[in-house]
């Protein structure tokens, strides 16, 4: 066999669990020193480590990651791709990550498993149907795919949907932006580290940061729990606890930390072929690779670190999924979950320099992380490896809460804010 495995060695692994595996990137002790540390081990932190080696060639480069990798927000998601934007800054940032998620099995060697089975948005009135003519409108000028649909159409791509005349949730239409989907969570952050790893990146868990080292005003380094370590430069790619690290290196952010939950179902034969969004509602589901439905839900409004919901928030999503697909009400529940995700005034995220030299960081996403992880990890390596913003970044600096030139897209993160 060309692999390289041999049959026995495939029967030995079935039979003997993980025992035989080789790991996917070593287990290391943290050096003294490092060009640059990335504080956070997701999958932003992971793609700015990669990128970091790949497009600027520093491969003394460390991520630190207090608990597991991914065990953040990239594990608790509902892992959509898209890039339904209004504002042209957004709609580059946001497309840009989506075309990289569209090569990154093949960059990073490794299966990510990117469906782009397509994303539909609901429009449940005619105010709905108005405001999603001028959004989709938007993303045309900006040079992203979009159909425009009306209730005959929604009822041919997603039979499941009611649409009787007594709905309490009644579609009258809605757009698609074909290109858009899900991909593998786990395997996003997986591949990255892998790729991370192989170019020489040291990729150190459980290693909490709990300080940082300063000359002067200056960064140099980090506190951890396993002792001090020099740097460069230091990145902060943490989501919903971005405003603890800032607050121990001396600055405060426009972030606030919220619980956005999800959960998903049994298995069942496939019934969604494509992602379905309800911005009115805050509900959203897709039917995942493994056959359970995955259902998104509205931010919890009052600020959390606990990576759980409120009953409140689960029985109204629930509630509203249910309206739309009355089928699935026999549906046995068989996780629920909550990331911690960072939202500021405008939804849209901050990348760049922070008020301490020495120290950048990515945050800011919101609810639309995962789908920003490649364009998130270019654009921070980018700064860190050349300290000049990358010219997607330039726009979501830190900077805009105090000149006032706000992103605001609140509108079309489809989310409840």
């Amino acid at each position: 066999m060309t692999s390289g495995y041999s049959a026995w060695s495939l029967l030995r692994g079935a039979v003997g669990g993980h025992r035989h595996w080789p790991p996917a990137w070593p287990a290391v002790e943290p050096k003294s020193r490092y060009d640059v540390i990335v504080v956070g081990g997701g999958g932003h932190g992971l793609a700015t480590a990669y990128y970091l080696a790949k497009n600027h060639g520093l491969r003394n480069v460390a991520v630190v990651e207090r608990g597991w990798i991914g065990g953040g927000n990239t594990g608790r998601n509902t892992t959509i791709v898209r890039s339904n934007y209004l504002y042209p800054e957004s709609a580059r940032l946001y497309d840009f990550s989506l075309k990289l998620y569209e090569g990154l099995g093949k960059d990073l060697d490794f299966n990510i498993m990117l469906s782009q089975r397509g994303l539909l948005m609901l429009a449940h009135s005619r105010h709905d149907l108005d405001a999603m003519s001028r959004w989709a409108n938007a993303m045309r000028m900006n040079g992203i795919e979009v159909n425009l649909l009306d209730r005959a159409a929604v009822a041919n791509l997603v039979p499941a949907l009611d649409l009787s005349p007594r709905a309490r949730l009644p579609v009258i239409g809605g757009f698609l932006q074909p290109r858009g989907g899900t991909a593998r969570h786990d395997a996003v952050a997986w591949g990255y580290a892998r790729a991370a790893a192989a170019l020489g990146v040291d990729i150190i868990q459980n290693c909490e940061v709990r300080a940082f080292l300063k000359d002067g005003a200056r960064v140099t380094g980090v506190e951890t729990s396993r002792g001090r370590i020099q740097a460069v430069r230091v990145g902060i790619a943490a989501a919903g606890h971005s405003s603890v690290l800032a607050g121990l290196a001396g600055f405060r952010l426009p972030v606030t930390s919220y619980a956005l939950q999800a959960l998903v179902t049994e298995p069942i034969k496939p019934a969604l072929d494509t992602v379905v969004i309800s911005p009115g509602t805050g509900a959203y589901i897709s039917q995942s690779d493994k056959g359970g439905m995955v259902i998104g839900a509205m931010l919890d409004l009052f600020p959390s670190y606990a990576q759980r919901g409120s009953f409140a928030v689960l029985q109204a999503i629930l509630a509203s999924t249910l309206e739309m697909f009355p089928s699935f009400s026999r549906l046995k529940m068989l996780r629920h979950w909550a990331g911690i995700v960072d939202v500021v005034h405008d939804s849209s995220p901050i990348i760049g320099p922070t008020p301490v030299p020495g120290l950048y960081i990515n945050c800011g996403w919101g609810t639309g992380g995962f789908k920003a992880i490649p364009v998130g990890g270019w654009t921070l390596a980018h700064v860190l490896a050349t300290g000049e913003n990358h010219p997607l970044a330039e726009a979501f600096q830190l900077e805009r809460f105090v000149t006032g030139r706000l992103v605001d897209e609140a509108a079309a993160s489809g989310i409840a804010h």
